[in-house]
C-alpha cells in the first residue's frame, strides 16, 4: 500500500562495509582505477552508502557506493542495477551511470551497487525539465518483447517484486497488486477492512478501469517506469542543473503508473507535476477514467473503498452502458 516514506528502519549492514575498500569493488571499476579514499556519504533506507574518490588515467573520478546485507540486500542491489541500467540506456542524462553490483570478498554477507557520483541539490527538480524528461523515458523506454513486467525481481522499498511477464496490463497489474496485498496481510497481520475489499476490488474495479485501456480499438504500450518516484528519489544535479532520479525499482508498465504516487499528499512531487507531464505525454483513453485510474495506481485504502462503491457492476456494467 502507498505510505509516506518516513523514518529509517535499523540498518543491518556492518559499518565496516563503508570503511574498507573491498577487492571486488575495485575489480568492478574501470581498469586502472586507483581509489584514494572512501567516505560515508548520505543516508539511505536499509543501506550504508559512501563516496569513493579515485583516479583514472591521471584524472579524478568519484563513485557512489551503496551496500546492503543478506539475501534481501542482494536482491535489492541486483534489481537496482538492472533498473538503473535500463533507464540509462534510454535517457543517460537522467540517472547516474550504473557501473556494477556484486558481493564483498572481505564480508561475504555484504553486497554492493556502484555508480558515478553526482553532486545533488536538496530541492525538487525543475517542473518543466523533469516532466519533459520523464515523458521522454516513458516514450522511448519500451519492452523488447512487447510485454508488461521485468526480467528480474526488483524492490519497492524493502519489498521484493517478482514481475514475470504478461501480455496485458490488466493481467500484470492485477497479479502484482494481489501479491502485494497478500504479502502486506501476512507481514502486518490481517486487516479485515482490506480483506473485505479485495474480492470486489479485483473482480470489479480492476477490470472496469484497466480493460478499457486495451479494448474497443484503444491501446497502450509497456513503458519503462521508475517504479517509486517520490520526492526522495528525484532532485537536481548541482553541476549540470538537470533533473536526476535514482533508487529505481523499474518495470514495463502503463506510463501513468509512475504518476500514481504523485497524488499522495505527502509527496512534494505533486499535482502540478502531473499537469505539466501531460503537456508532453497525452492522457490514455478513455480519458474520463483518468482520475480513477490514478487513484487505483496510488493504492490508498480510502480510494479502494471509493472505487468499490463507484463501480459495483465492473467492466460488464460499463460495457453495457456503451451500447
Amino acid at each position: 500500500m502507498s505510505s509516506e516514506h518516513t523514518g529509517y528502519s535499523e540498518v543491518d549492514v556492518p559499518v565496516e562495509a563503508i570503511q574498507v575498500i573491498d577487492p571486488n569493488v575495485v575489480a568492478s571499476l574501470p581498469s586502472g582505477t586507483r581509489i584514494a579514499s572512501i567516505t560515508p556519504h548520505g543516508a539511505s533506507f536499509w543501506t550504508r552508502t559512501a563516496r569513493l574518490d579515485a583516479e583514472l588515467d591521471g584524472e579524478p573520478r568519484v563513485f557512489f557506493l551503496k551496500t546492503t546485507c543478506g539475501d534481501r540486500g542482494k536482491g535489492m542491489v541486483s534489481g537496482e542495477f538492472a533498473s538503473m541500467s535500463a533507464i540509462y540506456a534510454v535517457t543517460p542524462d537522467l540517472v547516474p551511470h550504473p557501473i556494477a553490483w556484486g558481493t564483498y570478498a572481505s564480508i561475504p554477507a555484504v553486497h554492493f551497487f556502484i555508480c558515478d557520483f553526482h553532486n545533488m541539490t536538496d530541492g525538487l527538480p525543475d517542473i518543466h525539465a523533469f516532466t519533459a524528461k520523464m515523458a521522454e523515458l516513458h516514450s522511448k523506454g519500451t519492452s523488447s518483447n512487447g510485454k508488461y513486467g521485468f526480467p528480474i525481481a526488483t524492490h519497492h522499498g524493502h519489498t521484493a517484486l517478482d514481475h514475470g511477464w504478461a501480455d496485458k496490463w490488466e493481467e500484470y497489474f492485477t497479479t502484482k497488486t494481489k501479491a502485494l496485498l497478500q504479502l502486506e496481510q501476512q507481514v502486518q497481520g490481517l486487516n479485515k477492512e482490506i480483506e473485505a475489499l479485495m474480492e470486489p476490488f479485483f473482480t470489479k474495479v480492476m477490470p472496469r478501469l484497466l480493460r478499457p485501456l486495451e479494448t474497443g480499438g484503444r491501446g497502450i504500450k509497456p513503458c519503462l517506469v521508475h517504479g517509486d518516484l517520490w520526492h526522495g528519489n528525484a532532485t537536481t544535479d548541482a553541476d549540470t542543473n538537470r533533473p536526476i532520479i535514482f533508487d529505481a525499482g523499474s518495470f514495463y508498465a502503463h506510463n501513468e503508473y509512475d504518476l500514481g504516487v504523485w497524488r499522495a499528499s505527502w509527496n512534494k512531487i505533486g499535482n502540478s507535476y502531473i499537469t505539466h507531464y501531460h503537456k508532453h505525454f497525452p492522457i490514455s483513453a478513455p480519458e474520463e477514467d483518468y482520475d480513477d485510474r490514478g487513484a487505483l495506481y496510488a493504492m490508498f485504502i480510502a480510494e479502494m473503498e471509493r472505487l468499490v462503491k463507484k463501480f459495483p457492476d465492473g467492466y460488464e456494467g460499463w460495457e453495457r452502458a456503451q451500447g
